[in-house]
């Protein structure tokens, strides 16, 4: 039998890539795609605590805890800047079975970042360790956080949030190695990362500049962390999970994993719904055959599955075997 590549307190996680929580992506029919080729622990989209703090919780929110029932572990993400109202956000959440939870530091949109929550929390270290310390003495499950290197350039403080978060119970830590001022932008600090890995004596999580295999190899390599998280380089690129490089691919192959998630899509969302949602996955997997380009039109204005589906045999009895050409 396998044995766990690392344990959350005590869930044990299989496997060294996980996919990144990320708002219109990370839903229910992509974790399933991801989860098939190798990623080991699924974060939901992020869920504000306020949303269930009212008489009646906000389905659009409650939609966001959906999970398939063999989805484990499963962590419920959430962000808010009061610690009394996150652990009580977090409290009504577990009518929905998280095995794990996880509070956001990280995320940097001006929604979020700008009423101290996501990565606002960073430079309030006092409410950090409030929350961490309420969370993990009043649930049951394990409580985790994703942090960022800092606010800015020059309050870089990941290695003094890591220490009040393990000090205060935390069971993981997460990092994407860039400052809110980053963004996305500008270059991951994985010396960072190896720095908060030898720092403290909970898990940690790599996060940042990894596009490819190879860069999670050089990742785990550079920094010693236990796992590494992939977002953007994720989508449409579900092979990244199974260290399979995308330019190794030909058209079938990416087909294969188009009808598998269109179909996972439909299932959940409808046919509808599910179609139209499908549409920004649908250019991602198909960016990199220059040929195919030219019918996208006529794929993103298709209501029916059937009807993509026809569309896609139609482009492989042209393109069959084609390699990945980049455009």
């Amino acid at each position: 039998m396998q044995e766990p590549t690392f344990f959350v307190k005590d869930i044990p996680v299989y496997g060294d890539t996980i996919l990144s929580p990320m708002a219109g992506y990370s839903d229910v029919p992509y974790r399933a795609l991801c989860r098939s080729y190798g990623s080991a622990m699924h974060y939901t989209e992020v869920v504000p605590v306020d949303a269930f703090l009212g008489r009646r919780i906000n389905g659009r929110y409650t939609r966001r805890l959906d999970k398939k029932p063999d989805e484990s572990p499963m962590v419920f993400q959430i962000f808010g800047n009061d610690a009394q109202q996150l652990l009580a956000g977090a409290q009504r959440m577990m009518q929905f079975e998280p095995d794990i939870i996880d509070v956001n530091m990280g995320c940097a949109t001006r929604k979020v970042s700008g009423r101290g929550a996501g990565v606002g929390m960073m430079p309030q270290p006092d409410l950090i360790a409030e929350t961490f310390r309420l969370l993990t003495s009043h649930l049951p499950v394990p409580i985790t956080g994703k942090i960022r290197l800092g606010w800015e350039e020059s309050q870089k403080n990941y290695l003094e949030i890591a220490r009040i978060l393990e000090d205060n119970g935390a069971a993981l830590i997460a990092m994407h190695a860039r400052t809110k001022l980053q963004k996305y932008g500008g270059k991951a600090d994985w010396d960072a990362i190896a720095e908060l890995r030898q720092a403290v004596g909970v898990p940690v999580i790599g996060n940042g500049d990894v596009q490819t295999p190879a860069d999670i190899e050089r990742l785990k390599a550079h920094t010693g962390c236990d796992a590494v998280m992939i977002g953007r380089a994720a989508i449409g690129n579900p092979w990244i999970f199974a260290r399979i490089d995308k330019t190794d691919l030909v058209y079938d192959d990416v087909v294969a994993a188009i009808r598998l998630h269109l179909t996972e899509m439909v299932a959940y969302y409808g046919e509808k719904e599910g179609m139209k949602l499908f549409r920004k996955h649908l250019k991602r997997y198909l960016q990199p055959f220059v040929a195919v380009q030219p019918r996208l039109p006529e794929m993103l204005t298709v209501t029916k599955q059937s009807e993509l589906e026809a569309l896609l045999v139609k482009c492989g009895d042209e393109l069959s075997a084609l390699p990945v050409t980049v455009g």
